[in-house]
């Protein structure tokens, strides 16, 4: 299309008319009023759309104590070690717990500057300015990531308790920390690339890589401490339970016995003097390993999840499986897969998840329709249409198309509210933003917003139907690394 430059101009008599129809509009002067005075997302919020989506749940699951990232991209290591740290809890009987998050984000530091070098030698022939390298050179060692990205750091780390390897100023925010990491990362880039033009042959390039390495290493131990390769561990049961010979807790042993006029173990508590001291069943131990603390304390196996997408798109038809090339953290731990399933598979995968008594990782756009401080995800209660008198009428596709609403956050869901119909109208999410986020760090979601936010779920196969258990052995669809949900939430 060929226009002279008056064609393509705001025309002044049309910027005349805009304001004649904006001034004579009595809701427009009111908007404007709310808007200028209390912010967009104050003065568009609906009482009726917050009424109606109430904090109580059919099913929810008892969580320890709300996580905070701070300001740091690290959701999807919360939302995975939130989903975790529920199952440990719940196994050895404990009535809070934390992972070290500080731990991960270490070698995942690590990790993505190894695979960057590693991408940026797998490239050498592109042109810096090519869609793959810009792709690979956007973020190398940036803080986002995937479920994908988690399994591959527990797998080869192991995980430990916080008490083992606390926060500190640079993992709570991260910004100045990865600023100089990447800068430096992609100063070693450039020199990789100026070596093999000089006619540097693999094994040197590697050897090169290798020692630049070093230079991370230093960076990322003298922003973060260097993580322990032993530690210790020790907690307290509940209460209501003893530990078996394996550390395990276990409830009363009276429990359910019709003839026992009084509870035996209450008997055996009475008798005790009572003092100051704690008498709870400790679990101890001394000088294990991540990855032996991973293997005895996790009852569940990170490479039992799989990813499930919902993403309405032509160019990815649904009952599908797909990996995404140069997404991964750990250079040998493969890119990240994903299989695309129609909105009925998606949900209930996630239904019989939550209503089994395990949590649930998601993805999704938190940005869209949102109060992020009061705790409310749905359409009804952000009224911006109200506000600015235009629909917004974007569908999931849409969304993802053109890049409007991609997955940018993980969180985790802990419950949901099922009507008389048996489905679903409300789901509770778990956020890492503190307890002074939402309602206690909970946050409400509608189930419309749900079927149009919500991209990913991670999934364990258990609860995956036949025909998607079957997909996982196909042969996956490559995407670069440009396309559609392949945005790493943070």
């Amino acid at each position: 299309m060929t226009t002279d430059a008056s064609a393509r101009a705001i025309k002044p008599e049309l910027l005349r008319t805009y304001t004649e129809d904006f001034n004579k509009d009595r809701a427009n002067l009111i908007a404007a009023d709310a808007a200028v005075s209390a912010g967009v997302l104050k003065a568009a919020t609906d009482y009726r759309g917050v009424r109606a989506l109430p904090r109580d749940f059919s099913i929810e699951l008892t969580q320890g104590s709300i996580t905070n990232q701070e300001r740091s991209g690290r959701c999807w290591m919360f939302a995975s070690l939130n989903t975790l740290r529920y199952e440990l809890m719940h196994r050895w009987n404990l009535e809070d717990f934390e992972f070290s998050e500080t731990y991960l984000f270490f070698w995942d530091a690590m990790e993505k500057s190894n695979t960057y070098l590693e991408n940026v030698l797998r490239t050498l022939d592109e042109a810096t300015d090519s869609r793959l390298f810009e792709a690979i050179n956007w973020g190398p060692s940036d803080d986002g990531g995937w479920w994908q990205m988690f399994a591959a750091l527990v797998n080869k780390y192991g995980l430990v308790p916080k008490s083992a390897y606390p926060e500190s100023e640079n993992s709570r925010n991260s910004d100045d920390f990865k600023q100089y990491l990447n800068s430096k990362l992609r100063e070693f880039a450039a020199e990789l690339r100026r070596h093999s033009a000089a006619g540097a042959g693999e094994d040197e390039l590697r050897a090169l890589k290798d020692e630049y390495m070093g230079t991370v290493y230093r960076i990322c131990a003298v922003a973060l401490g260097e993580p322990p390769e032993k530690f210790d561990f020790f907690a307290r049961t509940k209460d209501d339970a003893e530990a078996d010979a394996d550390g395990k807790a276990e409830s009363c042993k009276c429990e359910g016995k019709s003839d026992a006029k009084a509870c035996k173990c209450d008997k055996d508590k009475s008798d005790k003097p009572k003092t100051g001291k704690d008498e709870r069943p400790q679990i101890r131990e001394i000088g294990i390993t991540p990855l032996e603390f991973y293997k005895k304390y996790v009852p569940v196996d990170v490479n039992d999840f799989v990813t499930l997408a919902n993403a309405p798109l032509k160019n990815r038809p649904f009952n599908q499986r797909y990996r995404i090339r140069f997404s991964a953290n750990v250079a040998e731990a493969g890119d990240m897969e994903f299989v695309n399933v129609p909105l009925d598979v998606f949900k209930k995968a996630a239904l019989d998840q939550l209503t089994a008594g395990h949590p649930i990782w998601f993805a999704c756009d938190c940005t869209q329709f949102a109060l992020r401080k009061d705790g409310f995800f749905d359409q009804s209660v952000v009224r911006v249409d109200q506000l600015f008198g235009t629909e917004f009428t974007g569908d999931k596709a849409h969304g993802l198309e053109y890049g409007d609403s991609p997955s940018n956050h993980a969180m985790t869901f802990t419950g949901v509210n099922l009507g008389e119909d048996g489905k679903p109208n409300r789901w509770k999410v778990e956020n890492s933003w503190g307890k002074d986020a939402g309602k206690d760090g909970y946050y409400v979601m509608s189930d419309a917003w749900f079927d149009r936010y919500v991209t990913e779920l991670i999934i364990r196969k258990e609860y995956l139907d036949d025909a998607t258990r079957a997909l996982l052995t196909t042969e996956p669809v490559e995407l670069d690394p440009w396309q559609p949900l392949t945005r790493r939430c943070r």
